[in-house]
């Protein structure tokens, strides 16, 4: 059972990392260089939109199968590694930026693209931006724990 668990983690892993990466990387820049604020900004609302819901499900495999894989070595009397607990604090703050982004900053970038308002839209996703700069790193620290760590274990 627990590869089982640890196959949902990483797939969750890469829907989230991955998506984050697609979207800084590729996404973005391709939108900036053809599209103009009136295209650019509804097109990034509604892709983030549809990325944010895929995320929002990773979040749940991933916390689960996370809290799975804590509560079979437990259970078994064993002690999970330190680099277990250092991944799920930073994955703690991750959620916590996700959740800023998807439940304050993307409304607010919805809003004023219904509305129009290209410099505030702009401002919102700006904003997402650099927060996703801020998750990819952590990101990219979870899985060099996640990998790295386990020499030290």
């Amino acid at each position: 059972m627990t590869e089982l668990w640890l196959f949902l983690h990483l797939v969750a892993v890469v829907v989230w990392i991955g998506g984050m990466v697609f979207a800084h990387f590729c996404l973005r820049p391709a939108a900036l260089a053809t599209l103009q604020p009136p295209q650019r900004l509804p097109l990034m609302a509604a892709a983030l939109g549809r990325f944010f819901a895929l995320v929002g499900g990773s979040l749940v495999l991933l916390w689960g199968s996370g809290l799975a894989m804590f509560a079979a070595i437990t259970t078994s009397g064993g002690k999970p590694p330190m680099s277990w607990n250092l991944m799920a604090a930073i994955a703690a703050a991750m959620t916590l930026v996700f959740l800023w982004i998807a439940l304050k900053l993307h409304p607010k970038m919805r809003a004023s693209v219904a509305a129009s308002e290209w410099p505030g839209a702009a401002a919102a996703l700006d904003s997402i931006r650099r927060l996703v700069v801020l998750n990819l790193a952590l990101g990219f620290l979870t899985i060099a724990v996640a990998t790295l760590g386990r020499m030290a274990n």
